[in-house]
């Protein structure tokens, strides 16, 4: 469930972490199409930006069907001191990209964050490239745009190839066709579902004893 500001469309503004082009801003560009998406360098700036009012939302990615758990964003959603307001899946399409006049005859390495890499994994392998670990997959699409370097690629959104003006040389290169976000969106003040009005998902937290089985005993188990 998510809702927009309403009367405030087109001025109101969704911060995200990575580069322009990274998925999370093609998510926040999905659900608040009429919004601002902005970019912040790490998830505490982005979080923060909405505790200062400097942005509505947050668009946090919490956990990837291939991937896993992001492990730093349950460490910092406990001192966020914001709510969790609404949720958006976004089936991650991974392009391979590089400059104009390259070709799959001409690259020989391609960068990304490691885990679009790992995600594509099969598919670099097959192509004979070389994987180089970057900070993200929009970071490494720029780099990649700001070089002249026609053995260089990079994995990211269709979206990063269109604001950095790249070539996208093959499509949709994620081993698994599963492969899904999770995002969480958050905001200043809670904004609880209407009772009755669907189904909704509860998220909540907690901290549990440093000793053996603690969880098994917090969710109510005991030893026979």
């Amino acid at each position: 469930m998510t809702k927009s500001p309403g009367s405030e469309a087109g001025a109101f503004k969704i911060s995200y972490q990575g580069e322009p082009g990274a998925n999370s801003h093609l998510a926040a560009r999905e659900v608040y199409p009429d919004g601002e998406s902005v970019a912040y360098p790490t998830f505490e700036d982005a979080l923060a930006a909405v505790k200062t009012g400097e942005a509505t939302y947050a668009m946090i990615p919490i956990e990837n069907s291939v991937a896993g758990r992001v492990a730093d964003i349950h460490h910092l959603l406990p001192e966020a001191g914001l709510y969790i307001v609404g949720e958006h899946f976004l089936r991650v399409r991974h392009q391979l990209m590089a400059k104009p006049g390259a070709s799959l005859a001409t690259i020989k390495r391609v960068m990304s964050h490691t885990q679009a890499l790992g995600q594509c994994r099969a598919t670099l392998r097959k192509l004979g490239l070389k994987p180089v670990p970057e900070a993200d997959t929009a970071g490494s699409a720029r780099l990649v745009s700001e070089g002249d370097d026609l053995t260089t690629a990079a994995i990211a959104s269709r979206l990063a190839a269109e604001i950095y003006g790249l070539a996208i040389l093959k499509s949709d290169v994620e081993d698994q066709s599963h492969n899904t976000t999770r995002f969480i969106i958050l905001a200043k003040e809670p904004d609880d579902a209407e009772p009755g009005n669907g189904p909704v998902m509860t998220t909540f937290l907690f901290r549990v004893r440093n000793v053996p089985a603690a969880l098994y005993k917090a969710l109510g188990g005991g030893w026979s």
